[in-house]
């Protein structure tokens, strides 16, 4: 033990899970220690208790370097501590978080927090259950104040849109959501961070944090800003929910393609929020595939996908 070197201090879970990935995806031989045992949330506000990444003396000096080389190296010479690559996602959302390891509990996909041997970081799912009640009351209470004269059918249409699996799932690339996950190693290699269940899953659990971080008004002012341009969409062109799947069969119609066919391609998840993976095929051949919390969505967004495709120039 006294050939041991600590060279990393933290107070966050998840800052230490993704400095421990990087040292050990060098083959740096490393032992992590804690004073207290972990909270519920991953909280990096000091007194909560320090975890420490210690190696062998003779690796110390190389493990120091490959820490300092995935640092972000500032003008003043300053380095930013490697949770602060969150700075541009709080820039991004308009809110500022007063405990940061809130919005690194949202970001961490539960692939991350099954590569963690000490159990002491844990995933976005209970953040993901929280920010979907969060979003589905405040999107409730945004269409009851804008539009009164929609009838239950027209609003309950309407929210099913706004608050669908694809439309999270776009709204999360706007705010490049995406590149700020925290992914285990095999979901980060199949494309994990492009994907629309994770995009969707990830823009809940923000939602969520924002509400736990800042109270209700805090998270209605960010959806509101967030869902300005869709709210605006349904005052000028009415409910919500165009039918991709009618308008992918008139293009090919008009350019004597062949009708386009609907394949379950696999599921994913529990029973109680299982995603559905459909492909388009148009003669054939594979033109686009998505996900959605049903076949129907499923099958639009592919759709979508599809068009987007074939107007490409």
């Amino acid at each position: 033990m006294t050939d041991l070197v600590v060279i990393f201090r933290t107070h966050s879970d998840v800052e230490a899970s993704v400095v421990r990935g990087l040292l050990e995806a060098h083959g740096v031989l490393l032992v992590v220690s804690s004073d207290v045992p972990h909270s519920i949330f991953p909280l990096t506000v000091d007194g909560l208790g320090e975890v420490r990444i210690s190696v062998h003396r003779d690796d110390a000096d190389e493990a120091r370097r490959i820490i300092d080389s995935h640092r972000t190296e500032l003008p003043n010479s300053r380095l930013v501590r490697l949770r602060d690559e969150f700075e541009s996602l709080q820039a991004a959302i308009g809110y500022r978080f007063r405990d940061r390891g809130l919005l690194e509990h949202a970001m961490t996909h539960t692939s991350r927090a099954n590569e963690d041997a000490s159990g002491g970081v844990l995933d976005n799912e209970s953040l993901e259950f929280l920010g979907d009640a969060v979003l589905g009351f405040v999107i409730a209470d945004l269409l009851f104040r804008e539009f009164p004269d929609f009838d239950e059918g027209e609003k309950s249409k309407t929210k099913a849109a706004l608050v669908s699996t694809t439309t999270l799932a776009r709204q999360a690339e706007l705010l490049q959501l995406g590149d700020h996950l925290l992914l285990g190693r095999g979901e980060e290699k199949t494309g994990g961070r492009r994907k629309q269940a994770l995009l969707a899953d990830g823009y809940e659990a923000l939602i969520a944090a924002i509400y736990v971080d800042g109270g209700i008004e805090q998270a209605r002012a960010f959806i509101a800003r967030e869902f300005a341009a869709l709210i605006a969409d349904v005052r000028e062109h009415g409910v919500a929910g165009q039918d991709y799947k009618s308008a992918l069969q008139e293009y090919l119609q008009s350019h004597d393609r062949g009708l386009p066919e609907y394949r379950l391609a696999g599921t994913l998840g529990p029973d109680h929020r299982k995603l559905f993976q459909v492909e388009v095929m148009v003669g054939g051949e594979a033109l686009a595939e998505a996900s959605g919390s049903s076949k129907k969505e499923a099958e639009q967004e592919a759709a979508r996908l599809a068009l987007d495709k074939l107007r490409e120039p």
